[in-house]
């Protein structure tokens, strides 16, 4: 069964994966590990989305970034590898099936197999750069632009409804409820959106993508 989980990976670095790894399926809403928790195990993800967050001490919620099919978490590398707990928290979105690896497998194959350590460390640079940007998206721009561009991604077509509350909005720029449903009734002041209950329908992209490119 891994064999075939693991089909679209080249043949060299799904062997190595197959050596050493184990199948594993969970639903939405699993918590993969949680801030504290000691980690002893390498995912590879092959179906479904999982959300890595972390909270602040006042209980703000803000996503680090999701991992995509034939990704790895950059929290699990760097914790394997600096023998840490886990900083954060990470939650299935969606329901998910992937590859797991203990912790002992994980430095064999880093040690013997060239093309998992490419893997592994590719991946990890990768997602350290997405970090970078991220804190700076988050430390620089405007909150107004960022919502504007995310609205956008969301919504990538006329007429496409956006099935989200202000709250998961909010943790995915890093910023608090009610900054984000501010500017949300500012959006549908000015006729770019129409707010409905947990719902937000984009009514003017050409303004959002005004204030998107031009603001940041």
């Amino acid at each position: 069964m891994i064999d075939a989980l693991l089909q679209h990976f080249d043949a060299i670095l799904g062997h190595a994966l197959a050596t050493a790894a184990q199948p594993v399926k969970m639903p939405a809403g699993t918590i993969l590990f949680s801030r504290g928790s000691p980690c002893r195990q390498f995912l590879v993800l092959l179906e479904g989305v999982v959300r890595v967050q972390a909270f602040s001490a006042g209980g703000r919620e803000i996503v680090l970034y999701r991992l995509h099919p034939g990704e790895s978490c950059v929290m699990t590398t760097a914790c394997l590898l600096g023998r840490l707990a886990y900083p954060a928290e990470g939650v299935a979105e969606t329901a998910i099936r992937g590859a797991i690896v203990p912790d002992h497998a994980f430095e064999r194959l880093l040690a013997d197999s060239p093309a998992f350590r490419h893997f592994a460390f590719g991946t990890y640079a990768a997602r350290l750069v997405e970090l970078a940007s991220r804190v700076q998206e988050v430390a620089l721009e405007r909150i107004d632009a960022r919502l504007a561009h995310l609205l956008l991604e969301l919504a990538p077509h006329a007429g496409d409804v956006i099935a989200r509350t202000h709250q998961s909005l909010a943790a995915d720029l890093g910023s608090a409820r009610e900054v984000v449903s501010r500017q949300l009734k500012n959006f549908e002041l000015h006729g770019w959106v129409a707010l409905r209950r947990g719902r937000i329908l984009v009514l003017d992209r050409r303004a959002l993508e005004n204030l998107s490119w031009t603001s940041r």
